[in-house]
């Protein structure tokens, strides 16, 4: 059955483990493990007042800057966020198009970035006004946790959250340091990364900068990375706080290995798609004769400022920036010079914008008594735009491709969001309500300044008002259940809207999808040393978005009929004798089309959702915390690739990995190493698909077995 793990997937649940959750939070307590004592952790998401993790009537977990950081490169996501349940985070091996990330399904269908799911990193967004985002933005050097909100309460955040993920630094403090990095390992990658952090007068700083490279797994898949992060703490006084975050990415040239068809994943893994047309001998990839790639520049700045006025606050947050993109495409000289009514409505093989965006995100709490209990009120409102000049331009210049050509698109693109919101929480006693009401209103403009093809110019406006309610209630001290329920609202993105299916222009024809989501579950604590969280969710949406057609980088959208995802959440973290830990995060997820539409039968499956993952963890650490190794299980049921389900899913797959960690103090110097082995059985597997390449070239293929070596070096003064 399909809602079953393979043998090999259920035999590796004994694999399993979690390092410490010792993650804090502005004016918060740290959760810690104490005398082998797994205490809560203490989170913000959700309901924007910090809570131990227990006590949220919501899906939340948190990832701890041991886990973000040790044993890893740090730089995907995927690394640290494989232990959350209903979170899916794919390594496309492509670093051009940047990570997959669903949450219980939302965002499967993006085709590069992230939508459906909201980013978030130290109160600012990473993600723009129409709700895609750069999980590459994430500076994992510098991250002290990672908090992760499934379910209804992701509603709140308004457009686009399916999910949250909101990453949180650390903060300077005493005794100031300077630590190196340096890390490799294979198919020539490396990276070396340079931190300082510390207090001088009463301000915190941390500062960080990285280079990474790699050649890729994938032929055609090199790519480097360049990274700046800076903050700045300062008190004015007890009761106020001020930071300010910049930081910048650079990706020069990334290589896009594109997708491969079954037959040619099932030849080699790592090799690309043959273009039968080429007229070179031998003939070339689809990626080598277009010379498919990207280069990234991103910039960003923002402050948040908060000033308490006894248990109420006042929180304002301003940021800004700008982000150019330039990507040379796979599309032949005889597809751009196709006609629609007489007219070329191509708009190239090469797209080139320059963004700008800023917005604004101030609130207001006031705490009273209210019925025996106390009555927490927020109310805010959220202000974001983003600016594109976007052009397109052939990516040919006589018979040679991977040149920009002739302009073939010329246009400003403006997105705007406005959104007011209120949120309350009642607690007392056992008993813990919380409710807020969201209004979101998106706007979308476009100026079309190359007439030679028509006219795109118009405008777009959605709108919708999402509410959230839950509820929570202590059974006993180690036991909290709890329910929620909201709307959800995800318009489509500026991206969604740039191309029709008939290979025109502006699509203007999409509407957003709204989805109804309920979630219950249970939140325990067994004895001192475990922690067990379970839930179950439905979430029923009706004109979901999905991929119309999907070539050469290109997609274009469309709004289906309804679908409807079930599933169940179980994670598991554990302290055992002898310095060992556990951890186990399991998913179940029937996700499919609730309607037919077109060819699609009512039942078939949402493509680039898997119906069941795991990621197990067994951890060991001396008691004088000087040596540690892991083994871990990452596993999922198999994939469809486009919404008829007729062609091959992706196989489900088991994976092991392990890695070996040692840390030495001397003196002012502290030395940590690291091994990993990723892999270890050499699994052949698809890492991620393409949903509905109009190519059939779904699959991209994940690494066979590789390994890491990391060094660092930190003197603290």
């Amino acid at each position: 059955m399909q809602h079953r793990f393979r043998l090999n997937t259920i035999a590796s649940l004994f694999v399993a483990g979690s390092a410490t959750l010792a993650p804090h939070v502005f004016a918060a307590e740290p959760a810690e493990l104490t005398g082998g004592q797994l205490m809560d952790t203490v989170v913000i998401s959700g309901s924007r007042i910090a809570h131990p993790s227990q006590e949220v009537p919501a899906s939340i977990d948190v990832v701890d800057s041991a886990r973000i950081q040790d044993g890893q490169i740090r730089v995907n996501a995927s690394e640290a966020l494989a232990a959350v349940p209903g979170l899916v985070v794919q390594n496309r091996q492509n670093y051009a198009q940047d990570l997959q990330i669903s949450s219980r399904g939302f965002g499967a269908r993006s085709a590069f970035g992230v939508r459906g799911v909201k980013l978030i990193s130290d109160g600012i967004p990473a993600s723009m006004p129409d709700g895609q985002g750069q999980a590459a933005t994430f500076n994992l050097d510098t991250a002290e946790r990672i908090e992760v909100l499934r379910g209804p309460f992701s509603a709140i955040y308004g457009n686009h959250s399916g999910g949250v993920i909101q990453l949180f630094s650390r903060d300077g403090q005493n005794p100031p340091s300077v630590e190196l990095n340096v890390t490799g390992g294979s198919f020539s990658t490396s990276k070396a990364d340079l931190t300082a952090q510390g207090q001088a007068g009463g301000i915190g700083y941390v500062l960080d900068g990285s280079r990474f490279r790699t050649d890729g797994f994938r032929d055609h898949s090199a790519a480097t990375r360049e990274q700046a992060f800076g903050k700045i703490t300062v008190k004015p006084n007890a009761d106020s706080k001020l930071t300010i975050v910049a930081n910048s990415l650079h990706q020069g040239n990334t290589q896009d290995p594109l997708g491969a068809t079954w037959a040619t994943f099932a030849r080699d893994p790592r090799a690309g798609e043959i273009d039968t047309t080429d007229t070179q001998n031998p003939k070339r990839t689809f990626a080598e004769r277009y010379n498919t790639r990207k280069s990234i520049d991103h910039q960003q700045i923002g402050a948040t400022y908060e000033q308490s006025f006894g248990d109420d606050r006042l929180h304002v947050m301003v940021y800004g920036g700008n982000r150019d993109v330039i990507q040379y495409q796979a599309f032949s000289k005889f597809l751009q010079n196709q006609t629609v009514n007489g007219v070329l409505k191509h708009s190239g093989g090469v797209v080139d914008f320059q963004r700008q965006f800023y917005g604004i995100d101030t609130n207001w709490l006031h705490v009273n008594q209210l019925a025996g209990g106390k009555l927490s009120t927020t109310i805010g409102i959220d202000y974001g735009r983003s600016s594109d000049d976007r052009t397109g331009y052939e990516n040919y210049i006589g018979d040679t491709y991977g040149l920009k050509g002739k302009l073939r698109r010329d246009e400003q693109d403006v997105v705007s969001s406005l959104d007011p919101y209120i949120q309350a929480e009642w607690q007392s006693g056992p008993w813990l309500l919380s409710a807020g009401l969201r209004y979101s209103k998106m706007k979308v403009s476009v100026n079309d300044r190359f007439l030679g093809n028509g006219n795109d110019s118009g405008s777009l406006e959605f709108s919708h008002t999402t509410p959230v309610l839950g509820l929570l209630y202590k059974l006993t001290p180690n036991v909290n259940v709890y329910a929620s329920a909201a709307r959800g609202f995800e318009a489509p993105t500026l991206n969604e809207l740039f191309y029709s299916g008939t290979g025109g222009g502006f699509n203007f024809n999409l509407k957003p999808a709204t989805s109804t989501n309920l979630e219950a579950g249970i939140k325990a604590r067994v004895g001192n040393n475990t922690h067990v969280n379970a839930a179950l969710f439905q979430i029923k949406t009706s004109d979901e978005l999905v991929v119309d057609q999907s070539s050469g980088g290109r997609t274009s959208y469309r709004n289906a009929s309804k679908t409807l995802r079930q599933g169940m959440e179980v994670s598991l973290d554990s302290t055992l004798p002898y310095g060992f830990t556990t951890k186990v995060a399991l998913t179940s997820l029937h996700a499919v089309y609730d309607q037919a539409f077109g060819a699609v039968r009512e039942g078939s499956r949402l493509p680039g959702v898997p119906s069941a993952n795991l990621f197990a963890e067994l951890a060991w650490k001396d008691t004088l915390d000087r040596f540690g190794a892991a083994l871990e299980s990452v596993a999922s049921n198999q994939v469809y690739a486009e919404d008829s389900n007729s062609e091959k899913p992706a196989p489900g797959y088991t994976v092991f990995n392990a890695r070996f960690n040692a840390k030495q103090n001397v003196g002012n110097w502290r030395f940590k190493e690291f091994v990993r082995l990723n892999n270890l059985f050499d699994k052949t597997y698809v890492g991620s698909v393409i949903v509905g390449d109009s190519n059939k070239r779904y699959y991209e293929a994940a690494p066979g077995r590789n390994w890491l070596l990391g060094v660092s070096a930190m003197y603290s003064f």
